[in-house]
């Protein structure tokens, strides 16, 4: 059956499955989670809609990537130590071009004084301080999936 999700999803047969289980697994908890949510909000009057939706897709969102990265299956044919070094090493590359295509933005902003948004050290500081903390989770989340397919596919041979 084809549907606009399919567009989104791995062409392996397995890991499309094993992706449709994670959405609906997070469905289900965004349910909950909007069900609590709106039931403690009778209760306290902090909670908001815009703040009941915001959590219950951060849930959402950051359950399925937890929930594929810790899977193992993101790199299949990672079987050998040889195959597994080269794919750290390119990691580390991504992770670096990132940061320097980043870097890269933000002196083209400074040179040009196109942005109104870093006038200030408060603001560059917290700029600088995405960046090291965006690059530190992907570089992160990468290494895990990876160490963990490695393992998985080891037992399988």
């Amino acid at each position: 059956m084809k549907s606009w999700l399919t567009y989104f999803l791995p062409n392996d047969e397995y890991k499309e499955k094993q992706m449709l289980v994670f959405i609906a697994e997070g469905a289900i908890l965004q349910i909950f989670i909007v069900i609590l949510m709106l039931i403690a909000s009778n209760f306290l009057t902090f909670i908001q809609a815009d703040t009941i939706l915001l959590v219950s897709s951060m849930i959402f969102l950051l359950y399925v990537t937890a929930r594929f990265i810790l899977s193992g299956m993101e790199y299949a044919d990672i079987t050998t130590e040889r195959a597994y070094k080269k794919e750290l090493r390119a990691i580390l590359i991504k992770t670096s071009v990132f940061v320097s295509f980043t870097l890269f933005i933000l002196g083209l902003i400074t040179i040009f004084n196109v942005s109104v948004l870093l006038t200030n050290d408060q603001n560059w500081f917290a700029f600088l301080v995405l960046i090291i903390c965006t690059s530190f989770f992907m570089c992160s989340a990468n290494y895990i999936s990876l160490k963990r397919s490695f393992r998985k596919n080891k037992e399988l041979l």
